[in-house]
């Protein structure tokens, strides 16, 4: 179904609210995406500088029904960056918020509405790209890089359907917005939640900030998501003595929670008879690949979960075999019709047809038990060999939380030398006994440093590129 039947269907149902006081129904998204299309040539390039606003998700939907491609980019984005990415790919048209109009001479304003100006560049809008692009996303943790996941509409429709059927979501839901828009999750939960007719509550606000809290309790929020660091700043702020009845369920992706944590979240949800639902994906699988079900919370915490309705996984051995004994690490294969299309690095790329062929090779290092539920191990490139012993870095890093409580740190290095970063000065001698102790090789192995912040990105993912060297 298209979101142009979409729109018609739920009519004067609410499709968007924002913190602005700003709301769209399904019928005016619909007329606002075809008056935008008249002023549009098909078949080009647009950028869309996000924020969590009703502005925002008009442009995003409108381009999308009219055959313009969009990459979206955080509208915070440096503004060196910025530049690059436009001179790189020579957009047609760029859809910014009004207040941004200064950094953007020279572009001639076709349409002003909702605090969003539509604005036409002056590059040429005639380009070569495949039939089947639909949308561009920057790859997680590079923002300004100029390489991007190409997703064609089949994957963008396929993956909102999977996610509204096994979240079995209906029009009655109110997701307030907790992610950016420029960001494969946050992007995710609107296109899910457009599937059924469903208001998206949108803010930019953070957790950390009461009007983020009176907003979603004045607007009946049913559910939110979050990354693991939304969590971990959940219990900071005690969550778990917030009254939220009209919450629903909780949903985590975008990295591995920890087990400790997944499973403090999942008791207070059964408690209250809410859901805590973990999920797994990537942006090159446009959003989602698994979930686990709430009611398996509990008792598979720390699980991802199973394959997502019309996907298949396989874990390949180191030789390319498929493992079919439960508890053995392999590598995390992924078989659908969400997975996108390819990479692009160039403005020439976008004429690039489908590179993967349904099949997505995670980088993830994976087992599956008895029960034929799936725990993330940790990536195939955060692993060293250390005296001859392989060792996980991701592992190592959810050792030190577990054991320092509110300490925040990234491990990297080269084999035989491992580098710890630390957020607590006090601790690096006692972390680098206890990383001896727990992985019994010598302290002459590890290394460990303190730094006042791990960098992450927006979506709360660390940037190891950007540690200290």
């Amino acid at each position: 179904m298209s979101y142009f039947e979409q729109f018609e269907k739920y009519g004067e149902k609410t499709a968007f609210l924002d913190d602005r006081g700003q709301s769209v129904t399904y019928r005016q998204l619909g007329e606002f995406a075809k008056e935008t299309g008249e002023k549009l040539q098909k078949r080009t390039l647009a950028f869309v500088f996000c924020e969590n606003s009703v502005g925002s998700a008009l442009g995003y939907l409108s381009f999308l029904n009219n055959k313009v491609v969009p990459l979206m980019i955080d509208r915070k984005i440096d503004q060196e960056l910025r530049e690059h990415l436009i001179s790189v790919y020579q957009p047609a048209y760029l859809y910014f918020p009004k207040d941004m109009a200064e950094c953007f001479e020279g572009v001639s304003a076709l349409q002003e509405k909702y605090d969003y100006v539509l604005g036409r560049t002056q590059f040429d809008a005639a380009i070569e790209m495949d039939e089947r692009l639909a949308l561009l996303l920057t790859t997680s943790g590079s923002t300004g890089s100029p390489k991007l996941v190409r997703q064609s509409y089949t994957n963008v429709q396929a993956n909102a359907e999977s996610i509204a059927q096994y979240l079995e979501l209906d029009d009655t839901e109110k997701p307030i917005t907790t992610l950016p828009m420029n960001y494969t999750y946050g992007l995710s939960i609107i296109n899910s939640h457009m599937q059924v007719g469903a208001t998206v509550l949108l803010t930019d606000k953070s957790m950390m900030m009461k009007g983020f809290w009176d907003f979603m309790k004045n607007e009946k929020a049913t559910s939110f998501g979050g990354v693991p660091f939304t969590y971990e700043l959940l219990k900071k702020i005690k969550f778990f003595k917030m009254d939220l009845p009209e919450l629903r369920y909780m949903t985590q992706a975008g990295g591995k929670l920890s087990p400790e944590l997944h499973k403090e979240f999942a008791q207070w949800a059964m408690e209250r008879g809410k859901k805590m639902i973990v999920m797994y994906g990537q942006t090159e699988a446009t959003a989602r690949m698994a979930y686990l079900p709430a009611e398996m919370s509990l008792a598979k915490y720390g699980s991802m979960g199973k394959v997502i309705p019309g996907g298949k996984f396989l874990l390949i051995d180191v030789e390319g075999n498929v493992i079919e004994e439960p508890e053995v690490v392999g590598e995390l294969v992924y078989e659908g019709p969400n997975v996108t299309l390819g990479y692009a690095t160039c403005r020439e790329d976008l004429a690039k047809g489908d590179e993967r062929g349904g099949r997505l090779v995670t980088g993830d290092m994976a087992k599956r038990d008895a029960d034929g539920y799936y725990f993330i191990v940790g990536r195939k490139k955060r692993f060293l060999k250390i005296f001859g012993n392989r060792v996980n870095l991701d592992e190592i890093d959810q050792l030190i939380k577990q054991q320092y409580e509110g300490i925040d740190c990234a491990s990297t290095g080269v084999d035989d030398k491992m580098k710890t970063y630390i957020t607590d000065e006090s601790l690096t001698a006692e972390i680098k006994q206890f990383l001896s102790a727990k992985t019994h090789l010598s302290e002459s192995a590890f290394s460990v440093v303190y730094i006042p912040e791990i960098p992450k990105n927006e979506a709360g993912k660390t940037l190891y590129k950007d540690l200290p060297v």
